[in-house]
């Protein structure tokens, strides 16, 4: 069924962020922006202006184009961002997983080809899956650290490496079936590809894994240099890499990593990809020892050291 078929399709208040005030205990303000379920600043309610409703989905019509997401608090909106309406009751469960639909059509889009024209006749399942109804909504999210220690990243001296060094990583193309070729069954292998999301996770089929677990994936294509822990292993389509580490490697170094991989975002894009060569000759900034080597422990216990690092 079409966007238009499913939900009341309307554009938000369309503001501009820098004629608000902000404060600390407001309105939210929604943009396009990926993270923080849209919510970019906290403003001041406008006399006049009735905030947008709760339970709304709201989607990027550019920018982050298709950053879906349900509302939780009353809010205003930046521009270019459309509030989509159930015609019929939604569950938050339901709403949450159109909210994912919405996202895998981003490769559609780009600086040229914006979504305000076409949102509405995107197609959408009409049925909700089982399974939707029965994952809870909300995780058991602790704020608490896993060590009370407090570590700076100032303690220790910092120096580039290449990925391709000796004591970093191997890194190979990813290996899997075609996404077209994937009978849609249910299965526990994970299929990893260019995602943004969901630890770049597209579903779990019945084939034979082709890469191990405990490995970090990072896209070379789609949503570039965005990177994951993979715990498990798994298959994946080849616009993502994995890097093998030549360490001893677990989820808190991971997360370390991960955090510096990322941040080379801003390098690619559609058109200057992270190809295996060009990502071989990369360089990373670690912390290291006193024998110019990764300190792979203080990584380690720098992510435990954060809030939140008790749920990994």
């Amino acid at each position: 069924m079409k966007v238009s078929e499913l939900f009341y399709v309307h554009y938000g208040t369309s503001l501009e962020l820098n004629r608000c005030k902000q404060v600390k205990d407001g309105i939210n303000f929604v943009s396009r922006t990926a993270k923080n379920n849209g919510v970019t600043a906290i403003v001041e309610h406008i006399p006049d202006l009735k905030p947008l409703e709760v339970g709304l989905i709201t989607v990027a019509a550019n920018g982050n184009t298709m950053s879906s997401f349900v509302q939780n608090k009353p809010f205003y909106t930046g521009y270019h961002i459309f509030c989509l309406k159930p015609k019929k009751s939604m569950t938050l469960q339901e709403k949450i997983f159109y909210c994912m639909c919405l996202r895998h059509n981003k490769y559609r889009f780009s600086y040229g080809r914006q979504a305000n024209q076409t949102l509405k006749d995107l197609e959408l399942p009409d049925k909700i899956p089982e399974w939707v109804n029965k994952a809870s909504s909300t995780l058991p999210i602790s704020k608490k650290s896993f060590s009370r220690n407090k570590i700076h990243l100032s303690e220790r001296k910092w120096k580039f490496f290449r990925y391709d060094d000796r004591r970093l990583f191997k890194i190979e193309r990813g290996r899997g079936a075609y996404k077209k070729d994937i009978v849609k069954n249910d299965g526990k292998t994970p299929y990893i590809t260019a995602l943004s999301v969901n630890n770049g996770l597209t579903g779990k089929f019945d084939m034979v894994p082709k890469h191990q677990g405990n490995v970090i994936s990072v896209n070379r294509d789609g949503e570039v240099g965005e990177a994951f822990y993979q715990s498990l292993a798994f298959c994946s389509t080849e616009a993502v890499h994995v890097l093998l580490p030549n360490f001893k490697l677990n989820q808190f170094i991971a997360m370390f990593l991960i955090s510096l991989i990322r941040m080379e975002k801003f390098k690619y894009n559609y058109g200057r990809k992270w190809g295996l060569e060009r990502m071989n000759k990369s360089i990373i900034k670690l912390p290291v020892d006193e024998s110019g080597n990764p300190d792979w422990k203080f990584m380690e216990n720098y992510i435990k050291s954060l809030p939140y690092s008790s749920n990994l």
